[in-house]
């Protein structure tokens, strides 16, 4: 048992602390929070080199499924590399623009969110797994308000209370799972369902849909999609890329769900899971895709882009095979990336002319660049990996020529509502210049996209280390081997 697995939540729990102390120098703020966030990343890449075989961390030596554990395995250490390679830039971004200077407490809250993210991926039992969103969920409250305005408040409100309504959701669905099974640890409920007797089958059902729902108001899925658009179109631009990850906590939790806790193999759940996911995927990739032409400003463009992205990757989520769920995990890095560098460079955009898509003063010409780069590896348009990414879904999808023509079609839908938003805006302009761009944030989109670019040049083993994650999970029975328990 290494002590490292639980240092991506204990050094941001003491660190956030520490910068509450310091509010008053904003400065030390700023050198203790790139540190912290900096480290958390070098902590991150070394538990995935040692991510190979799942192992666990008890708190406390208490043995599972008694007392609380936290599990490493391949899927866990890439969500922790992803969020702190995401946090890092995002916080030099907030940095160089001012974002941080908007209020006393964005490094603390900043660091409290990484925390509470670390902690979502890496535990091991459901309970702890609520505790977690909340602890992410309450520091996302404060990142959102950040810098005030009436808008931002008022989709800040918003955005709390379908998030209290989740929470309540989750608490009944850990309360009847408990009732039913005795136990809230993952691996256990993975031996204890496939067990269950035929008549508790109903309640367990009845569980793994609240649980779902939950999971997917988290994911933003339709229809429990509508809270996505105006919190993140009004959230701050650094604060709007760090929620790029968030969305991809419900896709995490999902597939935790349908491949360890409730797969399809259970005679308590058979393939409903995935049956009531897969139409739900379609239609959010649909709704996003169609917004996107009729996106009335950049930052709600980017909202909807978003979800469009999200359809995509809960499609191959939901098709639940080791094929499918490898080729929608590089998808996941893909968007997650260029969902965060398509509201970075939408706030570039925003500071210098009017949020609405209309004509207004000329931006620079490394404003463009930037912006069509972005625009191509959302839409999935080669060379970038976006397109690398999608061509893996639908080779996982090949009996599925609904799913094809609606993933082709979104992707021409999305097309046009960026080149419809790029002509407005890069052309219909006025003489006017805008401010000069500012170096160090450009250099922090450019970064984002020079990982999508790597993510495309190391396409073969990316993918090749994918595949053998989603193979781990599909065959789940190390990870229960891992907590000291046996699948049947």
């Amino acid at each position: 048992m290494t002590h490292w697995i639980i240092a991506p939540v204990v050094l941001p729990a003491m660190l956030a602390p520490l910068l509450l102390l310091l509010r008053h120098d904003q400065t030390v703020q700023r050198i203790l929070g790139l540190a912290g966030t900096a480290a958390l990343l070098g902590l991150a890449l070394v538990l995935l080199a040692i991510s190979a075989e799942p192992q666990l961390y008890r708190l406390g030596d208490w043995p599972a499924p008694f007392g609380i554990v936290l599990v490493l395995d391949r899927l866990a250490a890439l969500m922790l590399v992803l969020t702190a390679l995401l946090a890092l830039i995002v916080q030099v971004y907030a940095i160089a623009t001012g974002w941080d200077r908007r209020g006393r407490h964005f490094h603390a809250l900043y660091l409290f969110q990484l925390m509470g993210l670390n902690g979502a991926f890496l535990t091991g039992d459901l309970f702890n797994l609520f505790v977690f969103f909340e602890v992410l969920l309450i520091a996302s409250y404060g990142l959102m308000v950040h810098g005030a305005g009436r808008d931002r408040l008022r989709a800040a409100i918003q955005y709390v209370a379908f998030n209290l309504i989740a929470s309540t959701l989750f608490l009944f669905a850990l309360g009847l799972i408990y009732a039913v099974t005795g136990t809230l640890n993952m691996a256990d409920l993975a031996v204890k369902i496939a067990a269950l007797p035929a008549g508790d089958h109903a309640l367990i059902r009845v569980a793994a849909i609240l649980l779902i729902g939950v999971f997917a108001i988290k994911g933003a899925l339709v229809p429990l999609q509508f809270w996505l658009p105006g919190t993140y179109a009004n959230a701050p631009g650094p604060v709007a890329a760090l929620f790029a990850i968030m969305t991809k906590v419900g896709a995490y939790a999902i597939l935790r769900t349908i491949t360890l806790i409730l797969p399809a193999s259970s005679p308590a759940i058979g393939p409903l899971l995935t049956d009531l996911l897969l139409p739900a995927a379609g239609l959010t990739l649909l709704v996003g895709a169609i917004g996107t032409l009729g996106a009335s400003t950049l930052p709600r463009l980017a909202a909807l882009a978003a979800i469009a992205s999200i359809g995509t990757l809960f499609i191959a989520l939901a098709a639940n095979t080791p094929q499918a769920t490898a080729a929608g995990l590089y998808y996941m890095i893909n968007s997650t990336l260029a969902t965060a560098a398509l509201f970075l460079i939408a706030d570039q955009i925003t500071a210098r002319r009017s949020a609405a898509l209309v004509s207004g003063p000329r931006l620079s010409g490394l404003h463009a660049a930037l912006f069509f780069a972005t625009a191509i590896a959302m839409a999935g348009l080669p060379p970038l990996s976006g397109f690398i990414g999608k061509l893996l879904v639908l080779d996982s999808l090949r009996d599925h020529a609904i799913l094809w023509t609606l993933i082709l079609f979104s992707s021409f839908l999305m097309i046009l509502g960026f080149a419809r938003a790029g002509s407005t805006l890069f052309w219909n302009t006025t003489d006017q210049a805008t401010a000069k761009p500012e170096p160090a944030a450009l250099a922090a989109i450019a970064s984002l996209l020079a990982l999508l670019l790597a993510l495309t040049v190391f396409a073969g083993p990316v993918t090749g280390w994918l595949t053998l994650t989603a193979e781990g999970l599909h065959a789940p029975q190390p990870y229960i081997a891992a907590n000291g328990l046996e699948a049947n």
